[in-house]
């Protein structure tokens, strides 16, 4: 998003080669390690108290049950996933699909309008980054200025015992947040199991909790920003959904410019100077490593720290806040409200028509999913009282937590069903196969080929319905 300023030429001729890198790598190509202040301000309490919700969320949610049953389970392993309660297996992959594609939606048209601040407010790497292992590094290391000069410094024992203990600490936390992520993947009850057993029982599950302590690890202790940057897809994406509508953190630049340092009773208006006085506190807090002066850009995530900054340096010179917040290039520059666009409402639309078809299949469910096919390499057989049968193979699939008995009826026209063997139960999150005989009269058959529509019943409840073909002899 290019600026256009009506006040200044100056900003308008202002240096853009900014736009053609990302701020966390120089010229040649090496790594810039950021240090962001320790922001401060109303804000950023905001975020700390929705990050201990979200945080508190991700820690329950494993032992959170519905219906016995946990909130979110993605078993890849098993072709498992249970979404609120609800289990899907590889026969639902539709339903998932549309649910997944609906979330696409939904970021696009949140993206259309809000900007960008999913990623600094609820994404879980900008939380935990943040929140928790940024909030250590200022503890043990200190602010902005003092890890420079930490990191800057000789080794000694001050500088060792830090970086030691920021490193031990944030291994540990890695490896807790592994454990909690493959409890979302095994469950909560069968990672308890594995960690009961021991480690020499299941060393396969050892590698891969080590695997995922080592890539949290990686991440939050040294790739950090650069997971937003050229990692996320998401964060790419946002160049392409954002337009002049969007709410975005945005600097005032009609207001701002021309930039000029703060002097003793000076009169800035007189002077053609704007509010910025080039304090750089909006630099220097944010975690990207970006000048938000100089617009939109990639990195950024809309977490607000600059707001927070410069709304304190607005108050503490008596200008009023706002210099930067959270608003549209449109509003800034055409001083236009925000409107909904045709955008906005045509991907309103199309999320409300897939949420709609996902609430029905979900409400329409059914707990049982049933296979009938006639038996291959066996035709109709002839029997006493002028009858005709078929044999078929019965396959079942609860996607219950509780154990099912089943009793399949003939809908459609006569004829009667017989179970081979014993009365036909499927255990819970289990399936269960038979045989069975379709009998009609030779009387009722009209055709080679005749539709027969069942359904299954527990007790008196229908749980599935389903069609098979019965083959007999056209001439009676």
């Amino acid at each position: 998003m290019v600026l256009e300023n009506k006040n200044t030429d100056l900003y308008l001729e202002e240096d853009q080669s900014y736009r053609d890198t990302i701020s966390t790598v120089d010229k040649e190509g090496k790594r810039i390690w950021l240090y962001p202040k320790n922001p401060k301000g109303k804000l950023t309490n905001y975020r700390k108290l929705l990050s201990v919700f979200f945080i508190a969320l991700m820690i329950a949610g494993p032992f959170i049950k519905i219906q016995g049953e946990p909130i979110l389970l993605l078993n890849i392993i098993e072709r498992k996933f249970i979404i609120f309660g609800k289990i899907f297996w590889p026969q639902d992959f539709h339903i998932f699909l549309l649910v997944m594609i609906a979330f696409v939606i939904f970021i696009g048209l949140f993206t259309v309008v809000y900007g960008r601040v999913f990623c600094g407010w609820v994404c879980p790497q900008t939380i935990f980054m943040e929140s928790v292992f940024r909030k250590i590094e200022y503890w043990i290391e200190g602010d902005w200025k003092a890890r420079i000069t930490l990191d800057k410094s000789s080794m000694n024992a001050n500088k060792i015992i830090k970086k030691t203990s920021k490193h031990l600490i944030f291994f540990g936390l890695s490896f807790i947040i592994a454990n909690i992520f493959l409890s979302y993947i095994l469950g909560v009850e069968k990672l308890t199991k594995l960690v009961v057993e021991g480690p020499s029982e299941h060393a396969g599950a050892l590698i891969a909790l080590l695997g995922f302590t080592a890539a949290f690890y990686g991440v939050y202790a040294r790739f950090r920003e650069q997971v937003c940057t050229t990692v996320c897809p998401y964060g790419r994406l946002q160049g392409v959904l954002l337009d002049k509508n969007s709410l975005v953190v945005i600097y005032d630049y009609i207001r701002g410019e021309t930039r000029g340092r703060l002097k003793p009773k000076e009169d800035r208006a007189a002077l053609g100077k704007g509010d910025c006085i080039s304090c750089h506190q909006c630099v220097d807090v944010c975690p990207m490593g970006i000048d938000i002066r100089n617009g939109t850009q990639l990195e950024c995530t809309n977490c607000t720290a600059c707001m927070d900054a410069c709304n304190h340096i607005m108050t503490s010179i008596g200008k009023p806040q706002g210099l930067i917040r959270i608003d549209s290039e449109a509003s800034v520059c055409e001083k236009k409200p925000f409107k909904f666009t045709p955008r906005i409402i045509a991907y309103t639309i199309v999320l409300m028509i897939l949420s709609s078809i996902i609430i029905s299949l979900l409400a329409f469910r059914s707990d049982i999913e049933t296979t009938m096919l006639r038996t291959p390499g066996v035709l109709f057989q002839r029997l006493p009282n002028n009858e005709i049968s078929n044999l078929y193979n019965i396959k079942m699939i609860n996607k219950t937590n509780r154990e099912i008995k089943i009793d399949i009826k003939i809908l459609s026209g006569k004829g009667k069903l017989k179970l081979i063997g014993n009365d036909l139960v499927i255990p819970s999150q289990g399936t269960a196969q038979t045989s069975a005989f379709i009998i009609l009269d030779k009387n009722d058959i009209n055709q080679f080929k005749t539709d027969i529509k069942l359904a299954a019943y527990e007790e008196s409840k229908e749980l599935d319905n389903f069609t098979t073909t019965f083959i007999g002899p056209i001439n009676n």
